[in-house]
């Protein structure tokens, strides 16, 4: 059985419970990160969390496609997409669980 995602809140709870922080000092150290990260890719840098994984952005050209409902091509402007690489820390503990049926 699968958890749930968890949102937002849970998470902020979770960090709370974790250090032993307030709800309200965990919940500004969550929001910190989380706006620190943005704005490091809002000036097309890339944060590395060691063993945990890298944000960067990366460079999508501008080309053409199709509208699905008409069929009609359409030009789709360039533009900038977060990405995530999952550190290999990451990636051993994912891979470390025991999967039911795999």
């Amino acid at each position: 059985m699968r958890d749930t995602p968890v949102n937002k809140a849970q998470l902020i709870d979770a960090v709370a419970t974790r250090t032993g922080l307030a709800k309200s000092d965990a919940s500004a150290a969550v929001e910190s990160v989380l706006t620190n990260i943005t704005e490091t890719l809002q000036r097309g840098g890339t944060v590395s969390l060691v063993g945990f994984g890298a944000f960067s952005v990366s460079q999508r050209s501008a080309r053409m496609g199709r509208n699905p409902n008409s069929g009609d091509l359409i030009s789709i402007p360039a533009s900038r997409r977060p990405k995530f690489k999952a550190g290999k820390q990451l990636k051993d503990a994912v891979n470390s669980l025991a999967f039911p049926g795999a």
